[in-house]
Formats: C-alpha cells, sequence, structure tokens
C-alpha cells in the first residue's frame, strides 16, 4: 500500500486553535506542544482512507487532526472540497479506526525491569496499534497499594513512555477496611482497583475476601470507579490423591485450576454486584471481571446479574479465543496462564458471548516474566510462570481468529476502544470523532505476516511469548497517540525517539 504526503501551508489561525485547545483540556489529558515529539513534522494534517471506523459506521473520507485533537471527521464526498487546506496522509484502503485502550496489562515496572518495563513495554504497545495502556498495580515491585507506591509508579514512567498510560490501584487486606488509605489512594489519581480472590503469587499483593471487597465497593462508589476483580477462589484440585500425574501435560496444569474456581468467586461476587445497582447501597460503583476464561457456568451467572440490573462487566482475553487446551504442545509452557485456557468447545461458546454482547471487552493480560522463569528446561507446567506475553499481537490475533467467526471492523472498535475507554473513564478516548484525542492506528487487515525472528518484535523477551511462530493477519501501518505519530509500521518499523506518552490521572 502506497502513502501519499502531500505539503501545504499551516495558517496562523490553525497554530493559534492548537494552542487554544491545548489551554483549554483538562488538567489530566494535557497535548504535547513539542514537535519533535512524533515522526511528523506538523500538527495539522488530514489522514484518508476508504475504511474509517466511526460511531456512524464504516466510511470513506478523512479524519483532520489538529493539536492532538480530532478536529473533523469528514465522508468522502466533502473531502474533496478540504483536502488542499494543509497536509495529508492517504492511507488508501488500509483500515483507519481507534487506538486500542489495553485496561489490562503488567509492566513491571519499577522494580521487574529485566521482566519488561514501561519503554520497552509501551514501544510493543505502539507497534500493535495500542495508544493507552492501564497498568496493573502487582509484578512491579512494590506494588500500586498506596499514594505513595503509586508516586514510585509514575516516576518510573514519566518521560519513558511511548503511549499513554494510565494505573489501577491495588485493593488488598492492608486497605481494604481503611475508608482513609483507599480514599487517598484514590486522591492520587488511580483509575480504579485491583483485588484478586484467590492468591497472587506476589508476595506484596495478598488476596482479598469477599468482606475486604464489599469495603472496598462502598469507597469506590463515592468516586464512581470500577473495581476490577481476578475472580478464582481455591478448591479442590480434580487431580485424585496419588494418582500418577505428568508435570509436562497442560491437561495436568488445567485439572489443579477448573473452572469451578471461576464459578465459585462469580457466586461470592453476586452479594457485592447486587448493591451497584440503581438505589443500591453501592450505586455508582461498578465491578469488573478480568479475564473471564469459563464459558459455562460463570458466565451464565454473570449474565443473569446484568439482566437484573447489577452494575457489572467483562474481559476476555485473545489466548482464550486462539488456543485450546487439547492444541497446547507437551512441555510448551508459554501457554501457561491463570485463569487457564480451556477446552475448543469453550472457546467457541466464549466467541459467541463476546459476538452476543455478553461479554463486553477484550484485554491483553500482558503478564511477562524472564525466560528461565518461563521457558522451564523440564517443560513443567506446575513449576513455570504463569502469564502470556502478547502486547504487540493483540489487534492481529483478535483479527485472524476473528474472521472465520464473521468479526466486524466496528466490533473490534468497540470490544478494544470504546467500551476499555468507558471502563476506565477515559471520555476522550476511544472513538474517531470531533473532539476526542487524535489517537488512531491504521492497518491492513488482509496484510499477512509472520511473528519470527524477521519480524521486529520490541517486547524485551520475544522468546517467551505463545505467538511466536504464528502466521497472522492485520498488519499495523501507523499508530498516532494525541496526534504524534509514535510508529511507522513500514519493512523495518520505526518508532519516534522521544517517549510521546503522556501520564494519565482520574480527576
Amino acid at each position: 500500500m502506497e502513502r501519499t504526503l502531500q505539503w501545504r501551508f499551516i495558517p496562523l489561525l490553525a497554530l493559534i486553535a492548537c494552542f487554544l485547545a491545548v489551554l483549554f483540556s483538562p488538567r489530566s489529558y494535557q497535548i504535547t506542544l513539542d514537535r519533535k515529539c512524533g515522526l511528523l513534522p506538523h500538527g495539522h494534517y488530514w489522514i484518508s482512507s476508504k475504511r474509517i471506523v466511526t460511531p456512524e459506521g464504516l466510511i470513506s473520507g478523512a479524519v483532520e487532526v489538529k493539536g492532538g485533537i480530532i478536529a473533523s471527521v469528514v465522508k468522502e464526498e466533502n473531502w474533496n472540497q478540504r483536502k488542499s487546506l494543509v497536509e495529508v496522509i492517504d492511507y488508501g484502503e488500509a483500515v483507519i479506526m481507534p487506538g486500542l485502550v489495553d485496561v489490562h496489562a503488567h509492566l513491571d515496572d519499577p522494580g521487574k525491569t529485566e521482566w519488561e518495563g514501561f519503554p520497552t513495554g509501551t514501544k510493543a504497545a505502539a507497534a500493535g496499534g495500542i495508544t493507552t495502556l492501564i497498568d496493573m498495580p502487582l509484578n512491579s515491585f512494590p506494588s500500586t497499594v498506596s499514594p505513595e507506591t503509586l508516586k514510585l509508579k509514575v516516576e518510573a514512567a514519566r518521560k519513558r513512555i511511548h503511549v499513554d498510560v494510565g494505573f489501577w490501584g491495588g485493593l488488598v487486606p492492608d486497605n481494604a477496611l481503611n475508608s482513609t488509605a483507599l480514599e487517598s489512594l484514590l486522591d492520587a489519581g488511580v483509575l480504579g482497583l485491583k483485588s484478586f480472590m484467590c492468591p497472587s503469587g506476589i508476595n506484596d499483593f495478598p488476596m482479598t475476601n469477599i468482606s475486604h471487597i464489599k469495603k472496598g465497593v462502598s469507597v469506590l462508589a463515592k468516586y464512581r470507579r470500577p473495581l476490577l476483580v481476578h475472580a478464582e477462589i481455591e478448591q479442590e484440585s480434580e487431580i485424585e490423591d496419588g494418582s500418577d500425574i505428568d508435570p509436562r501435560s497442560y491437561l495436568t496444569y488445567l485439572k489443579t485450576r477448573p473452572a469451578s474456581w471461576e464459578e465459585a468467586a462469580i457466586r461470592e461476587l453476586l452479594s457485592v454486584t447486587e448493591d451497584t445497582r440503581i438505589g443500591g447501597p453501592a450505586e455508582g460503583a461498578h465491578v469488573h471481571i478480568v479475564h473471564l476464561s469459563d464459558a459455562e457456568s460463570s458466565l451464565a451467572l454473570l449474565k443473569e446479574a446484568k439482566d437484573r440490573g447489577d452494575s457489572v462487566s467483562i474481559e476476555t482475553c485473545p489466548h482464550y479465543l486462539a488456543f485450546a487446551s487439547e492444541e497446547i504442545p507437551e512441555g510448551d509452557t508459554r501457554f501457561k496462564c491463570a485463569p487457564p485456557i480451556r477446552d475448543s468447545a469453550n472457546r467457541d461458546k466464549l466467541w459467541k458471548a463476546l459476538l452476543d454482547g455478553d461479554i463486553d471487552m477484550l484485554s491483553s493480560d500482558h503478564s511477562p516474566t524472564v525466560p528461565e522463569l518461563k521457558l522451564l528446561a523440564d517443560g513443567n507446567f506446575l513449576k513455570a510462570w504463569g502469564g502470556i506475553s502478547s502486547l504487540q499481537f493483540v489487534l492481529p490475533v483478535t483479527w485472524s481468529y476473528g474472521r472465520m467467526h464473521g468479526v466486524t471492523f466496528e466490533q473490534m472498535a468497540s470490544w478494544w476502544s470504546e467500551r476499555p475507554s468507558q471502563l476506565a473513564g477515559l471520555r476522550h478516548k476511544g472513538e474517531i470523532s470531533v473532539g476526542k484525542h487524535a489517537d488512531i492506528v491504521v492497518w491492513e487487515p488482509e496484510v499477512e505476516f509472520d511473528i519470527d525472528d524477521d519480524h521486529p518484535v520490541y517486547l524485551k523477551h520475544p522468546s517467551i511469548s505463545a505467538y511466536m511462530g504464528r502466521r497472522l493477519s492485520g498488519k499495523v501501518v501507523s499508530t498516532f497517540v494525541r496526534g504524534n505519530l509514535v510508529y511507522d509500521g513500514g519493512e523495518e518499523g520505526k518508532h519516534s525517539s522521544d517517549g510521546c506518552g503522556s501520564l494519565i490521572f482520574a480527576n
């Protein structure tokens, strides 16, 4: 696909308008005026294509970007009258879509930058069309459970991020029963809280019980911010005592963490979600179930809660939609995650639930580590680190596996942009419409590529990703963050030299 760049004169009034847009932007969403940030030398331009995903549907036309904001969106019939005014980047028939908003990523910074870190993680995100990340409060050190630990996270990210980054705080026993402590964390700007109903595997992020969660939700109601829950409660293993087990088999690991764990957690959570109904004691709060893998009983319970008016939403992840437990090779610990990847019948039901709207959105749950903890020489699933390294690949993975289910571009934008933005309270993101941040991904759905040593991968440890060796469709061409071109996906792939991302805090 050929891109043409037409250079025009930028009127003085456009620069004044750009300055005023910045001056009156909300504090949490400041626009970068430094034109050295990004790969374009100008802040006012158009991008055009035959396929632009808007809230009104797919159009042929152009998007005007001015001062980091979408200034106008025009259809093709009105475009010819306006395209001579400023610079134009013509993307032909590539898809122009709102940038992806990933509400579930572990970047491990500070404290465990040997696992990932903000620079590599956000470079990978930009190369994958992700324009906003919300960083999880655990797997870094210390975990983000107080204003002081949030400050460490913020300092680690400042001027080192290539996309916009916000932060979830942690709900743990030490702060859950202390309203003042939780309020201070929320006042510091976290976008919501995250809790585990089973051991997290991280020493300074212990699990919460239902009493902790109820207290946390009552505080969150005042702030109208969500609680994200890892919904598993330990139950009896499906492995019989004294039986011989093969730790190299994924099915062995699957039996140690059956779907009953998710169901038990959801059943307990129903006593909390009912409080979030209109007129309930926690009206204004919202409960979000992260990385749902069980498409049977757990999903049915959540559908019933939604039907009753509970304020609850659900995400799943591309690895649950792409892989099936019976297909995972023996000893290939790259596929270990929690909850586990389940069988192909469950995978098909997850797709149906997503297409039917019962599952609201997608996230990466990017959870990397170092190879020595993930790629064990003996292939022992019971000892390997659990987490899928995926950040750069989620757009093409969703599209590649979704095409056989009839997925549309509009659905992709809803699952990856609009609904995640709503969950995180990012009112300026998630759509290609006037007044929103110019967070845009341009990608070619028909182009196939192999994720191998010849394909640029920006994750710190590409070898641990379960997607290495896969052939996918949907090549990212360009990624814009607040109007800054931060990634150009040519043959080599090129990022802007400066970290163009902004930090996001709740108002």
